[in-house]
Protein backbone atom coordinates (compact mmCIF):
# COMPACT_ATOMS: atom_id res chain seq x y z
CA UNK A 1 0.00 0.00 0.00
CA UNK A 2 1.76 3.32 -0.87
CA UNK A 3 1.16 6.40 1.84
CA UNK A 4 0.71 9.83 0.95
CA UNK A 5 3.22 12.40 1.02
CA UNK A 6 3.68 14.21 4.19
CA UNK A 7 4.22 17.82 4.05
CA UNK A 8 4.82 21.37 5.85
CA UNK A 9 3.52 24.61 5.06
CA UNK A 10 5.66 27.37 6.65
CA UNK A 11 2.94 30.53 7.17
CA UNK A 12 4.61 34.19 7.78
CA UNK A 13 2.52 37.07 8.48
CA UNK A 14 5.64 39.72 7.51
CA UNK A 15 6.98 42.31 9.42
CA UNK A 16 9.83 44.59 10.49
CA UNK A 17 8.53 45.28 14.24
CA UNK A 18 7.18 41.89 14.28
CA UNK A 19 6.73 38.67 12.25
CA UNK A 20 4.25 35.79 12.62
CA UNK A 21 4.73 32.64 11.61
CA UNK A 22 2.75 29.14 12.42
CA UNK A 23 3.74 25.72 10.97
CA UNK A 24 1.50 23.06 10.10
CA UNK A 25 1.75 19.40 8.61
CA UNK A 26 -0.24 17.30 6.39
CA UNK A 27 -0.22 14.29 4.43
CA UNK A 28 -1.67 14.44 1.28
CA UNK A 29 -4.91 16.44 0.81
CA UNK A 30 -6.40 14.54 4.33
CA UNK A 31 -5.76 15.65 8.33
CA UNK A 32 -3.42 18.88 9.07
CA UNK A 33 -2.01 19.41 12.32
CA UNK A 34 -0.30 22.08 14.00
CA UNK A 35 3.69 21.87 14.22
CA UNK A 36 4.41 25.49 15.92
CA UNK A 37 3.26 29.13 15.65
CA UNK A 38 4.89 32.24 17.45
CA UNK A 39 6.43 35.90 16.82
CA UNK A 40 9.37 37.48 16.29
CA UNK A 41 10.58 40.74 17.21
CA UNK A 42 13.21 43.02 16.23
CA UNK A 43 12.94 45.81 18.45
CA UNK A 44 16.82 45.48 18.81
CA UNK A 45 17.55 45.97 15.24
CA UNK A 46 19.46 49.73 15.20
CA UNK A 47 18.15 50.31 11.24
CA UNK A 48 15.51 49.07 9.01
CA UNK A 49 18.03 47.06 6.71
CA UNK A 50 19.31 44.95 9.50
CA UNK A 51 15.34 44.01 10.54
CA UNK A 52 15.28 42.72 6.90
CA UNK A 53 18.69 40.92 7.67
CA UNK A 54 17.45 39.21 10.63
CA UNK A 55 13.99 38.91 8.49
CA UNK A 56 16.24 36.61 5.99
CA UNK A 57 18.19 35.08 8.89
CA UNK A 58 14.61 33.71 10.94
CA UNK A 59 13.04 32.81 7.90
CA UNK A 60 16.06 30.88 7.08
CA UNK A 61 16.06 29.31 10.69
CA UNK A 62 12.48 27.96 10.71
CA UNK A 63 12.96 26.46 7.09
CA UNK A 64 16.34 24.83 8.72
CA UNK A 65 14.40 23.88 11.37
CA UNK A 66 10.83 22.25 10.05
CA UNK A 67 11.89 21.14 6.86
CA UNK A 68 8.90 23.11 5.13
CA UNK A 69 8.02 22.43 1.51
CA UNK A 70 5.52 25.05 1.00
CA UNK A 71 5.61 28.40 1.99
CA UNK A 72 2.25 30.87 1.92
CA UNK A 73 2.66 34.69 2.87
CA UNK A 74 0.50 37.41 3.74
CA UNK A 75 0.22 39.91 0.85
CA UNK A 76 0.64 43.33 2.31
CA UNK A 77 -2.51 45.28 3.18
CA UNK A 78 -2.57 48.48 1.00
CA UNK A 79 -3.16 50.96 3.55
CA UNK A 80 -2.64 55.00 3.79
CA UNK A 81 1.25 55.28 5.22
CA UNK A 82 3.17 54.52 1.80
CA UNK A 83 6.43 54.44 4.20
CA UNK A 84 4.59 51.66 6.25
CA UNK A 85 3.75 49.66 3.38
CA UNK A 86 6.63 49.83 1.47
CA UNK A 87 8.58 48.58 4.60
CA UNK A 88 6.21 45.76 5.00
CA UNK A 89 6.49 45.05 1.14
CA UNK A 90 10.57 44.96 1.59
CA UNK A 91 9.92 42.87 4.71
CA UNK A 92 7.76 40.38 2.42
CA UNK A 93 10.39 39.82 -0.77
CA UNK A 94 13.04 39.30 1.77
CA UNK A 95 10.86 36.37 3.07
CA UNK A 96 10.30 35.34 -0.35
CA UNK A 97 13.66 35.50 -1.07
CA UNK A 98 14.71 33.38 1.54
CA UNK A 99 12.27 30.69 1.07
CA UNK A 100 13.25 30.35 -3.08
CA UNK A 101 16.82 30.68 -2.05
CA UNK A 102 15.93 26.62 0.21
CA UNK A 103 13.55 25.67 -2.77
CA UNK A 104 10.08 25.66 -1.29
CA UNK A 105 7.14 26.89 -3.58
CA UNK A 106 5.70 30.70 -2.36
CA UNK A 107 2.00 31.05 -2.08
CA UNK A 108 0.97 34.13 -1.81
CA UNK A 109 -2.70 35.31 0.07
CA UNK A 110 -4.69 38.23 0.52
CA UNK A 111 -5.97 39.22 4.12
CA UNK A 112 -9.28 39.29 2.76
CA UNK A 113 -9.04 35.31 0.73
CA UNK A 114 -7.80 34.24 4.22
CA UNK A 115 -10.00 35.51 6.53
CA UNK A 116 -12.52 34.32 3.76
CA UNK A 117 -11.20 30.89 3.62
CA UNK A 118 -11.12 30.38 7.85
CA UNK A 119 -14.48 32.62 8.55
CA UNK A 120 -15.96 32.79 5.60
CA UNK A 121 -16.02 36.32 5.91
CA UNK A 122 -13.58 39.19 4.84
CA UNK A 123 -15.00 41.53 7.29
CA UNK A 124 -13.85 38.93 10.22
CA UNK A 125 -11.54 40.54 13.21
CA UNK A 126 -8.06 38.92 13.59
CA UNK A 127 -9.74 37.64 17.01
CA UNK A 128 -12.27 35.98 15.51
CA UNK A 129 -9.90 34.27 12.49
CA UNK A 130 -8.04 33.10 15.80
CA UNK A 131 -10.59 31.58 17.61
CA UNK A 132 -11.36 29.43 14.17
CA UNK A 133 -8.14 27.95 13.40
CA UNK A 134 -8.09 27.22 17.53
CA UNK A 135 -11.05 25.18 17.03
CA UNK A 136 -10.45 23.54 13.49
CA UNK A 137 -7.18 22.49 14.79
CA UNK A 138 -7.75 21.73 18.61
CA UNK A 139 -5.69 24.26 20.19
CA UNK A 140 -5.91 24.66 23.94
CA UNK A 141 -7.10 27.88 24.62
CA UNK A 142 -4.29 28.60 26.80
CA UNK A 143 -1.74 27.58 24.23
CA UNK A 144 -2.70 30.44 21.49
CA UNK A 145 -2.21 33.29 24.52
CA UNK A 146 0.14 34.84 21.47
CA UNK A 147 0.14 37.60 19.57
CA UNK A 148 -2.30 37.59 16.58
CA UNK A 149 0.77 38.11 14.53
CA UNK A 150 1.61 34.51 15.12
CA UNK A 151 -2.49 33.60 14.39
CA UNK A 152 -2.28 35.60 11.63
CA UNK A 153 0.73 33.47 9.76
CA UNK A 154 -0.89 30.44 10.66
CA UNK A 155 -3.98 31.26 9.34
CA UNK A 156 -2.43 32.11 6.23
CA UNK A 157 -0.61 28.40 6.47
CA UNK A 158 -4.25 26.92 6.86
CA UNK A 159 -5.31 29.21 3.96
CA UNK A 160 -2.88 27.68 1.68
CA UNK A 161 -4.01 23.83 2.89
CA UNK A 162 -7.29 24.44 2.11
CA UNK A 163 -6.59 25.84 -1.27
CA UNK A 164 -4.44 22.46 -1.72
CA UNK A 165 -7.11 20.87 -0.76
CA UNK A 166 -9.79 22.16 -2.62
CA UNK A 167 -8.54 24.10 -4.84
CA UNK A 168 -10.81 26.83 -6.74
CA UNK A 169 -9.54 25.40 -9.92
CA UNK A 170 -6.28 23.27 -10.89
CA UNK A 171 -7.53 24.00 -14.96
CA UNK A 172 -6.32 27.11 -16.78
CA UNK A 173 -9.98 28.31 -18.56
CA UNK A 174 -9.63 31.00 -21.46
CA UNK A 175 -13.47 31.56 -20.95
CA UNK A 176 -16.87 30.58 -20.26
CA UNK A 177 -17.18 28.22 -23.81
CA UNK A 178 -13.56 26.70 -22.79
CA UNK A 179 -14.94 26.15 -19.50
CA UNK A 180 -18.30 24.52 -20.30
CA UNK A 181 -15.85 22.40 -22.80
CA UNK A 182 -13.76 21.35 -20.32
CA UNK A 183 -16.43 20.72 -17.55
CA UNK A 184 -19.26 19.00 -19.53
CA UNK A 185 -20.71 16.70 -16.61
CA UNK A 186 -20.80 19.91 -13.93
CA UNK A 187 -23.43 21.72 -16.80
CA UNK A 188 -27.06 21.27 -16.64
CA UNK A 189 -28.29 21.26 -20.24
Amino acid sequence: MKTAATYTILGIDPGTTVMGFGVLKYQGISQVELVDLGCVQFKDCKTHYEKLRKVFDVITTLIERYQPNELAIESPFFGKNVQSMLKLGRAQGVAIAAAMRAGLTVDEYSPLKIKMAITGSGASSKEQVADMLRRFLKIPLQELNLKLDATDALAAAYCHFLQKKNPISDKPYKNWKDFVAKNEVRVKK
